[in-house]
C-alpha cells in the first residue's frame, strides 16, 4: 500500500475512520469541560485531572475482564454500543449539580466500557487493510486524532467560556452519538475474528500468552510507560494556567499530528525502524524546561515539540504486530490501548498529587525526568546479543 488515496479506497476505512474521529472529538471537549468543571468545583489539581483522565484508570479492569471480546464479538456493534454508552454517560455528567463523588464514578464506569474500543477498532482496521497497511493507515488515524484534539481542545475551551462547561457536556453527547450512528450505518456486519464467547478467562489466558514472550513484553513497556509519565505533563495544563489550557493542549495535539506524519508518511523503513528511542526522548525533554515556568507561546512550543514524539508508538505498533498471530491482534491491540490508558490515568493521579504537595510546574518536570529514565532503561534492557539499540532482531551474517 503506497499511498493515502489508496487507503481511502479501502472499503470500511472512511467509515471507520469518521466514526472514531467523531469519538475523539467528543472525547476531547468532553474532558476539557469535565476538567475545568471540576477544577472550578474543588480548586483541586488531583481532582481536575483525574476527572480529565479517570476513564483511563478503570482500563486496567476491563483489560483483565473484557478485553477477550475484542476479538470474539462483531465489531460493528461493539464500536456502535460503545459510542451509545459513552453517549449515555456524558449526558449523565451534564446535569447540574451532580455531586463530585458522582461524576468520578460515571468516569470510572466509562473507562471500564472503553478499555474493549482499542482492540475492537484496531483489530478491524488490521484486519480490513493489506498486510502492509497497517502503519500507514493507524498514521491516517492518528493524525485525525491529533486534529480532532486541535479542533475539540480549541472549539470546546471557547465553547467553555462563551456557554458552560453543562452545556458542552450536552454537545459531546451529541457527537457520542453520531459516532455511534456513523458505525452502525457505514460498516459491515462481519462475524468476530475468533471464535468461543468472551469471557474473564479467555482475557486471562490471552493476556499471559501474550506477555510470555520477552520481546512483546518490551514493546509492551515500550508502549505503555514514558507515554503514560508525558500524559501526566498534559494532565496538569488545566491547573497549570487555566486560561490557556485549550492552547496548551491544542499545540501538543498539533505536534503530535506532525510526529504521526513524519513517521507515518516520510521516514524511510531503514530509519524508522531505529526511530523509537530518540522519539520517546524527544517526547519528555521539553516538558524538563516547565521548571522554569515558561511564558505561554515559549510553554505552548515545548509542548508541541514534545508530543512529535507520540509518533514512536506506530514503530513500537509495527513491531508489535510483526511479534503476533493474526487471530491475536485485536487482542494484542487492545491490550497495548488498555495498558496505555491505565498508565496514562495512573500518571494523571500521580502528576495531581504531586502538583498538591509541590506546584504543577514541579511535578511536570519530574513526570519528564521519569519518563527520560524509563526510556533509557528500556533501552538498555533491549541492549543483548542479536538485538540492537531498540530491541530489534538483528538477523545473522554468514
Amino acid at each position: 500500500m503506497t499511498g493515502y488515496r489508496q487507503l481511502l479506497r479501502t472499503p470500511e476505512f472512511t467509515p471507520l475512520l469518521l466514526s472514531s474521529a467523531a469519538h475523539t472529538a467528543a472525547q476531547t471537549a468532553a474532558g476539557l469541560a469535565l476538567g475545568t468543571l471540576v477544577h472550578r468545583a474543588t480548586g483541586s489539581p488531583l481532582l481536575a485531572a483525574v476527572s480529565m483522565f479517570g476513564p483511563s484508570l478503570a482500563q486496567v479492569l476491563g483489560a483483565t475482564l473484557f478485553l477477550s471480546g475484542a476479538d470474539r464479538i462483531p465489531p460493528r456493534a461493539a464500536l456502535a454500543g460503545l459510542s451509545l454508552a459513552f453517549a449515555a454517560g456524558t449526558a449523565v455528567l451534564a446535569v447540574p449539580g451532580l455531586p463530585v463523588a458522582a461524576v468520578l464514578a460515571v468516569v470510572l464506569v466509562q473507562g471500564l466500557v472503553a478499555a474493549l474500543g482499542g482492540g475492537v477498532r484496531w483489530g478491524l482496521l488490521n484486519e480490513i487493510l493489506p498486510e502492509d497497511g497497517y502503519l500507514r493507515g493507524r498514521s491516517v488515524f492518528n493524525m485525525t486524532h491529533g486534529l480532532m484534539q486541535v479542533t475539540g481542545y480549541a472549539t470546546g475551551g471557547a465553547l467553555v467560556a462563551a456557554l458552560s462547561p453543562h452545556r458542552v457536556l450536552l454537545l459531546a453527547a451529541l457527537l457520542y452519538a453520531g459516532a455511534g450512528a456513523g458505525a452502525r450505518l457505514g460498516l459491515t456486519a462481519r462475524p468476530p475474528r475468533a471464535p468461543g464467547r468472551p469471557s474473564a478467562a479467555a482475557t486471562r489466558r490471552t493476556n499471559a500468552l501474550l506477555w510470555s514472550s520477552r520481546p512483546r513484553r518490551l514493546v509492551y513497556l515500550g508502549l505503555w510507560l514514558p507515554n503514560g509519565l508525558v500524559v501526566g505533563c498534559e494532565a496538569l495544563f488545566v491547573p497549570y494556567d487555566p486560561a490557556a489550557a485549550g492552547t496548551l493542549f491544542a499545540c501538543a495535539a498539533l505536534g503530535m499530528l506532525a510526529g504521526d506524519l513524519t513517521v507515518g508518511r516520510l521516514l524511510p523503513p531503514t530509519v524508522r525502524r531505529h526511530a523509537a528511542t530518540p522519539l520517546l526522548l524527544l517526547l519528555a525533554g521539553p516538558y524538563v524546561v516547565f521548571a522554569l515556568r515558561p511564558p505561554l507561546p515559549l510553554a505552548a512550543f515545548c509542548a508541541a515539540l514534545a508530543s512529535v514524539g507520540f509518533g514512536a508508538s506506530l514503530v513500537q505498533q509495527e513491531r508489535l504486530m510483526a511479534l503476533t498471530p493474526p487471530e491475536l491482534a485485536g487482542h494484542a491491540l487492545g491490550l497495548h490501548s488498555a495498558g496505555m490508558l491505565t498508565l496514562q490515568g495512573v500518571s494523571a493521579a500521580v502528576a495531581g498529587t504531586a502538583a498538591q504537595l509541590t506546584s504543577p510546574a514541579t511535578a511536570m518536570t519530574l513526570m519528564a525526568l521519569a519518563s527520560l529514565t524509563v526510556t533509557l532503561a528500556l533501552t538498555a534492557a533491549g541492549r543483548r546479543p542479536g538485538r540492537d539499540a531498540d530491541g530489534v532482531p538483528v538477523p545473522h551474517r554468514a
